[in-house]
């Protein structure tokens, strides 16, 4: 097998993993996973709001995830670990099943949408879009789309920090299909200028003025001449 191949096939294997517990644990707030191959097995790390529903009782639920994976999935000794969401506002798999859910309860799509963008921004987010796409008002499918802050759609920073999840909901005139990108708060771009603070700015040139100063006097200056003295 080539290494171009390999490479496909499995992240292939990944996004089918990511689909399918987003599936079985929507309702305990799924938020991702991270896969890591290691020489003794499979590291698996789940994000999600509600661990709890994940381990289950006595560790009986995540004991059963782990056969699924290795048997369905094929991976090699599986070890599951839970890690509860700090932010779930900052998470766009929990931001996009929140609007979905809101949607199976005949809410108006913008509505949810521009409750959604709040959230994110209150959260702290530099910047986050929504896309709801569907039969909307007609029997034609449009799209609408709700932006708010900073959010870039090419180059390294959107690559690199936009955070990303679509998912789709089956609806009376139709299936809808949401998309959700937000931008994390505190990421350093590549263009950001740093200014530095007039206080500080003031101590320099306090600092170079008394340098400046004593560099113009005179080391040995002239004693006065006391009395009596020619």
């Amino acid at each position: 097998m080539s290494v171009t191949k390999h490479f496909i096939e499995d992240s292939i294997k990944k996004a089918g993993i990511d689909e399918f517990l987003w599936k079985e644990f929507e309702r305990a707030g799924y938020g991702g996973v991270d896969i890591v191959r290691t020489p003794l097995g499979t590291n698996i790390v789940i994000y999600a709001m509600r661990p709890g529903i994940i381990i289950g009782r006595g560790g009986a639920t995540i004991k059963n995830l782990a056969r699924i994976l290795e048997e369905k999935f094929g991976l090699p000794n599986p070890q599951i670990s839970v890690a509860e969401i700090e932010v779930p506002e900052l998470n766009p798999r929990v931001m996009a099943s929140r609007i979905a859910s809101a949607l199976r309860r005949n809410v108006h799509f913008r509505r949810a949408g521009f409750w959604a963008l709040s959230r994110i921004m209150e959260a702290g987010a530099m910047g986050a879009e929504i896309i709801i796409s569907g039969k909307l008002r007609t029997e034609r499918a449009r799209s609408e789309k709700f932006r708010a802050g900073y959010l870039p759609k090419s180059g390294d920073p959107a690559m690199k920090y936009v955070k990303t999840a679509v998912t789709h909901v089956q609806l009376k005139p139709g299936v809808f299909g949401i998309k959700v990108s937000i931008m994390p708060p505190n990421v350093k771009l590549p263009d950001q200028i740093e200014f530095l603070e007039e206080e500080a700015a003031k101590e320099e040139s306090e600092e170079t003025v008394e340098a400046a100063s004593e560099s113009s006097t005179p080391e040995s200056a002239e004693k006065p001449k006391e009395e009596g003295e020619e």
